[in-house]
């Protein structure tokens, strides 16, 4: 198995009417290391306010992963009632501690975020632009502000957008220091972010993104005085793929993203992201959908046993294809120069 430069990749997709990509953490991670990673949150995670138990569950699993041990809490609140009738008090208590520990994986992602986009260097921002440039919708499974702030950069550069998140002014509220999405503005809609992200709210009745342009308070700035104000973003943070489905589907927003993408045809690159097991939802979306041609990133050495995984993975989804082809293809993710 070759694995092929970004560049060439580019070359080989040109026979597809459209490029997608799909963006996972690796995204994050390439343009700040020390923040983005699920061990750099766990050590600046603030658990003053949670019972000791919560915190100590990270210690008895052996990991820093909020996702699992968010999962195996609900997990274990649901099947204890089945053990002891009498441990309904438990169980309760043990589930607010995965609701607590959500809390808990959101305000530390806002806190360990860069605080504006100043803190992107040009060249970072300008290298970012060219890649997405060759994508006609663009997929982030990320929470970040990061893919936020290139794109508008671009638009703040006088550049023709590259994107189209569907947010527009409230109808009705031009004065609103705010953008709303709605179902119909969602046509040319060519960004999506499938698990939410820090930037987007639910007000119950609507769903809002932050902006600085209408408040020229920083995004940062406003998510954190937000979450004093218990509001919290759209955020699919559970760590089992049918839980993130549930989380999904009662959400209008995120269900129509995961409708987009199901229904993509063409060539999908998939950049920063190890094919895991808890997102495999999207990874059957693939599977049962449209994409003639997939196109994985891998990063470092192929033979890797986390480089193993990804390959077979990807690999699996060609071969489990029923309709039509899909060929899988890999390419070397450093040569994709995203942030440089």
């Amino acid at each position: 198995m070759a694995i092929i430069s970004f560049s060439d990749a580019l070359q080989r997709s040109e026979s597809q009417s459209k490029r997608h990509l799909l963006l996972g953490n690796g995204f994050s991670i390439a343009c700040r290391p020390n923040i983005f990673s699920y061990g750099r949150l766990f050590e600046q995670a603030d658990f003053s306010q949670l019972p000791a138990s919560a915190h100590q569950v990270f210690r008895h699993l052996n990991t820093e992963d909020f996702e699992k041990v968010i999962s195996i809490l609900k997990d274990s609140a649901r099947i204890l009632n089945v053990y002891d009738n009498s441990s309904e008090e438990l169980a309760s208590r043990i589930k607010q501690d995965a609701e607590s520990l959500r809390e808990v994986l959101v305000q530390t992602l806002a806190t360990n975020h860069p605080a504006y986009p100043g803190e992107i260097t040009e060249s970072e921002f300008e290298c970012c632009k060219v890649f997405l440039k060759n994508f006609t919708c663009i997929y982030s499974l990320n929470y970040d502000l990061l893919l936020y702030w290139v794109c508008m950069h671009i638009i703040e550069d006088d550049e023709k957008p590259i994107s189209d998140d569907g947010f527009r002014k409230p109808y009705g509220n031009e004065d609103a220091n705010y953008v709303t999405w709605e179902p119909n503005n969602s046509r040319s809609q060519s960004l999506w972010f499938l698990h939410g992200a820090l930037h987007l709210f639910d007000a119950g009745y609507e769903l809002r993104k932050y902006t600085w342009k209408n408040t020229n308070i920083r995004l940062i700035d406003q998510i954190r005085a937000a979450l004093k104000n218990e509001l919290f973003p759209v955020f699919v943070s559970e760590g089992k793929s049918k839980e993130k489905v549930d989380r999904i589907r009662h959400n209008d927003y995120l269900a129509k993203a995961s409708r987009s993408f199901s229904s993509i045809s063409g060539a999908l690159f998939i950049y920063g992201h190890s094919l895991a097991e808890n997102d495999e939802h999207f990874l059957k979306s693939i599977e049962k959908g449209k994409v003639k041609q997939l196109y994985v990133g891998i990063y470092g050495d192929e033979n890797s046993s986390a480089n193993k995984k990804i390959i077979a993975r990807a690999t699996r989804m060609g071969t489990l294809r029923k309709k039509s082809d899909l060929d899988v293809f890999f390419f070397n993710a450093e040569s994709a120069h995203v942030w440089s």
